[in-house]
């Protein structure tokens, strides 16, 4: 049986990949290549000239045929347009396909922006959790936030420059003002490493725009108080409501004792005192 390849590709520098890839490309007889131009452009650089085809998250499910085609008449590379392939790129079905139809799997490793920016980031890298994108919506995004908060992992995510600052405010609402890494541009001519506070991260975007490709990279939870029920939280707010402490200082303050968000405080102190 003939065997895919998940071959990686440089996340930017050109120079990031290995002789294995190279020779892998170049003896396959076709690689499935998420943007067929970019791929092109490594290709001509390195003097190789196999057929590619397109395959991308809005064709993925169609071209699985044509794969498997080409996988009955030998070997296949994949390919994204940077990194590691399969990796928050096209590739999981097709892996499930070929494995389905007796073929091999082999992955030929690379370049990798998360592990890119752990290594490098300055925080524990013993145990991490990769998250992929950061959700587009807003509350979306804080639910997630919330769900990771007591975590004692690193946790990575990717993000766009035009929702960076508003990643690094719900990051600090929800998690705190943690430790962090914003990888920018990795291994590019313009490649950043910021490493402090999140706010300090809020700080720095703010007076230089944010540009390029983002990889964060968080320090985890530490152990904090057991959560309460919500039937406590909800008397002890009953109690303290009527207090002259302001309400964004009150839902700090127990969010630290509750083991439950600032925000989430926040929210029950408003529809409590809605409902009076």
């Amino acid at each position: 049986m003939s065997t895919l390849h998940l071959v990686a590709t440089p996340i930017g520098n050109l120079e990031d990949i290995s002789a294995r890839a190279l020779r892998v490309l170049g003896e396959v007889c076709l690689i499935a290549a998420e943007d067929t131009r970019h791929t092109g452009r490594l290709l001509q650089h390195y003097g190789i000239q196999t057929p590619c085809l397109s395959y991308h998250e809005h064709n993925k499910l169609i071209r699985l045929e044509r794969v498997l085609v080409a996988l009955a008449a030998g070997d296949v590379a994949l390919v994204s347009d940077a990194g590691t392939p399969a990796l928050n790129d096209p590739g999981y079905e097709l892996v499930q396909a070929v494995l389905a139809a007796g073929h091999q799997v082999s992955p030929v490793p690379g370049a990798c922006a998360p592990i890119a920016a752990l290594v490098a980031s300055g925080l524990p890298t013993d145990t991490f959790l990769y998250l992929g994108y950061l959700p587009r919506r807003q509350v979306e995004r804080q639910r997630l936030l919330q769900s990771i908060a007591g975590l004692p992992h690193t946790l990575i995510f990717l993000e766009t420059p035009h929702r960076l600052l508003a990643a690094l405010a719900d990051l600090i609402v929800q998690l705190g003002d943690r430790s962090i890494a914003v990888g920018r541009e990795l291994t590019k001519v313009h490649e950043e490493i910021f490493r402090g506070t999140i706010s300090q991260a809020q700080a720095h975007f703010t007076t230089q725009s944010p540009r390029g490709e983002f990889t964060l990279v968080l320090a985890g939870g530490t152990a904090g108080p057991e959560r309460w029920s919500e039937e406590r939280l909800r008397s002890v707010l009953q109690q303290v409501q009527d207090s002259p402490e302001k309400p964004a200082a009150l839902a700090r303050r127990l969010a630290a004792e509750s083991g439950w968000s600032k925000s989430e405080v926040y929210e029950l102190l408003k529809t409590l005192k809605a409902g009076r």
